[in-house]
């Protein structure tokens, strides 16, 4: 794994534009930045990501089995009771997901270790999926990277694919996001071009939009019932918002499904240490309320159990802070994470996004900070694979 320092495309963001990549830079700082690449080995990909990503995930679904047969698991993970029979029952009708992210730390030697799981709302998947593919043919096009170079990357084809087997042609689709979000805007439409692909007639609507009626009968702005939505938009904050109580009564279709929401927050990473101890690909996380935290050192990362894009995140040694990021989370607790040094490259910090398309590994994206806690603003940065 090395990082290479190329030189940008001179027209890199008119097609970015031209192409819908709208926050390709934002609030004056470069979001995409192709000064830049990472470079792996075939089987760097193969056996340290791929494959770690595709066992990480089956250990996760194993957690869910057992959750939901669990009330102090359930408790553990902050999910209000009244959901508990709506979620075993998704997971015992195997309902489909669609996708996740994890994030992972990997400096191109040694097993990958998992800091988190985004399993319901994941973005950068536009940028991801499309963008960086587009990076890279360009690339080889105008010899900017080796002729056979290639890319970890097939999110589009299995999205397209996943879409299709979780409905059938023809069906409608709703697609949402809350409005004033520019990124979550940008993931729903490439997802909206996935699902016109994969024969489904798609629609939009904002969530605030969204309404219901005494049926339980969710529709969109123009009274249009709603099937099947595609939502990104938190289970946790579903859960508490007016509408929660009516979501087990109705027959929507939601994706991802409920059983996500089990995986959908921080306190999945020290249920998953205490069924898979010394694990290779997984770090010693505690509940911060844990009395016993036996392979945790003085120096951990305090995380809320529920939390987006780094907010509220801090790396404690021993009783410092030595870094943090505020925001408005933490109110449902936190957990401990031992720290794990995350690769420097100059004096950049990386970490790995490895998406699961389904139940497969798919792709990988990478971003950059110089912070060691990734956040929204962290830039994006393409990969290839060369040998």
């Amino acid at each position: 794994m090395k990082r290479i320092l190329l030189p940008e495309r001179s027209d890199w963001k008119q097609q970015a534009e031209a192409l819908g990549f709208n926050f390709h830079s934002m609030y004056g700082e470069p979001y995409w930045d192709e000064s830049r690449a990472y470079q792996f080995t075939l089987k760097q990909i193969e056996e340290d990501l791929e494959d770690v990503t595709a066992g990480i995930y089956s250990l996760c679904l194993e957690l869910v089995d057992k959750a939901v047969q669990s009330e102090q698991m359930m408790r553990a993970l902050q999910i209000p009771e009244r959901y508990w029979d709506w979620i075993a029952q998704s997971w015992k009708n195997s309902e489909p997901a669609l996708y996740g992210r994890f994030d992972l730390v990997y400096d191109g030697t040694g097993p990958a270790k998992m800091l988190e799981f985004n399993a319901d709302t994941p973005t950068s998947l536009y940028e991801t999926g499309f963008f960086q593919w587009n990076w890279l043919e360009d690339q080889l096009t105008r010899g900017g990277i080796p002729k056979t170079a290639d890319q970890f990357n097939s999110l589009q084809d299995k999205l397209i694919i996943r879409l299709a087997e979780i409905l059938e042609a023809g069906d409608h689709l709703h697609f949402s996001c809350v409005k004033d979000a520019i990124e979550d805007r940008a993931t729903v439409r490439y997802l909206q071009d996935c699902a016109r692909q994969a024969g489904l007639q798609d629609h939009f609507v904002f969530i605030e939009d969204i309404g219901v009626d005494e049926q339980f009968q969710f529709a969109d702005q123009e009274e249009y019932v709603i099937e099947n939505l595609f939502k990104l938009y938190p289970y946790e904050d579903m859960f508490r918002e007016s509408y929660g109580p009516i979501l087990p009564k109705t027959n929507m279709r939601l994706i991802e499904p409920p059983w996500k929401a089990i995986l959908s927050n921080k306190g999945m990473l020290p249920l998953l240490w205490q069924m898979f101890k010394g694990h290779p690909n997984l770090l010693p996380t505690y509940f911060e309320q844990d009395t016993d935290k036996t392979d945790l050192t003085s120096r951990f990362v305090r995380k809320p159990i529920f939390s987006r894009e780094g907010a509220n995140v801090s790396i404690i040694e021993g009783t410092q802070v030595t870094e943090e990021v505020h925001g408005p989370y933490g109110g449902e607790g936190f957990v401990q994470q031992a720290y794990c040094p995350i690769p420097q490259y100059g004096e950049d910090f990386t970490v790995i996004g490895s998406w699961v398309i389904g139940d497969e590994p798919a792709g990988i994206g990478i971003r950059e900070d110089s912070s060691k806690i990734t956040k929204d603003l962290s830039r994006f940065i393409p990969h290839y694979i060369y040998d």
